[in-house]
């Protein structure tokens, strides 16, 4: 069996499907005041685009956190930013301060639909198919099948592409950061789980099986010896890391204690109601005894949260 004709045949599928769901409407579609998280991801490209950096986690006559207020790392703040750049030069209605709340169109349905599929190409999908494909002792024909019901996961198409989220991005850095640990790639992967935590704080769920592992390799190497230089540089990654995705926010104290306040409303619930759905899925990584490094290890660990 051809394991690449398949395995295109599998992402077209994948698409076509994820395609087909957003075709739909989405949660919130005509029912103010707030419109669901179609609304909420729009109104935080109309946040970022329009008002300076420092106030995007912050209560203003600008920026009203009751309403769909930015409460995830700065990784999404920056993500929407990008997408709002794209969307202003298309339209700049769609993300025009204050006016553009509520906005539902056709066109710019088809706009934010496009976001999370491209956000599927880039990240989500590659990294199924090289997991997938680096899994060993095992047929092609079982690797395609693993490829069909990863990507044909119908509680993450159903919460992305109809619900309207992008929780395929924090899930796709997931993956590549288990990929890269899995191979012995450990700062690389390290850097990648970096970025699905400062994406989303949801990625906390999967950070003790990484550490674990990554702990356990430094016992493994002697941490008088070569563990020791591989956990100083596992330290300096992470560090390296979220130092450059939050740079932009240390140049107060407050405006970094914001951020983490936004991010972990203590004083108000950590499971304040609001309009998102939170889903614990599956494994979506086969289990298999002996499936060799790739299907191995942290990856077994690994389920998929939304």
């Amino acid at each position: 069996m051809e394991k690449w004709p398949w395995t295109a045949v599998v992402v077209l599928l994948a698409l076509t499907v994820r395609w087909a769901v957003s075709l739909h409407s989405y949660s919130g579609a005509g029912k103010p005041p707030l419109f669901g998280d179609y609304e909420a991801q729009r109104h935080w490209q109309e946040v970022t685009v329009n008002l300076p950096l420092r106030q995007w986690y912050f209560n203003s006559s600008e920026n009203d956190l009751q309403y769909w207020g930015l409460d995830y790392p700065p990784l999404t703040a920056y993500h929407s930013l990008l997408c709002a750049f794209v969307a202003e030069r298309i339209n700049p209605a769609w993300v025009a301060l204050h006016t553009s709340r509520g906005h539902e169109s056709p066109a710019h349905k088809l706009f934010m639909r496009t976001t999370v599929l491209v956000a599927d190409v880039m990240i989500y999908i590659p990294a199924v198919v090289l997991y997938c494909c680096c899994l060993k002792e095992i047929s092609t024909k079982k690797k395609v099948a693993n490829a069909l019901c990863i990507l044909l996961y119908p509680g993450l198409i159903l919460i992305d592409h109809g619900h309207f989220q992008y929780n395929s991005v924090s899930l796709g850095f997931a993956l590549w950061g288990v990929l890269g640990v899995s191979c012995d790639w450990d700062l690389l992967g390290s850097l990648a789980f970096c970025l699905a935590l400062n994406y989303k704080q949801m990625e906390l769920y999967h950070s003790l099986p990484f550490f674990c592992f990554l702990l356990g390799k430094c016992f493994q190497k002697g941490l008088k010896g070569k563990g020791l230089g591989l956990l100083l540089k596992l330290v300096g990654t992470v560090v390296a890391s979220f130092a450059l995705c939050w740079l932009p926010f240390f140049s107060e104290r407050e405006q970094t204690l914001q951020v983490v306040r936004r991010l972990f409303p203590v004083e108000r619930g950590l499971f304040e109601a609001r309009g998102s759905v939170l889903v614990t899925g599956s494994s979506q990584a086969p289990r298999r005894e002996g499936s060799g490094r790739a299907g191995g290890g942290p990856i077994r660990s690994c389920r998929f949260s939304s």
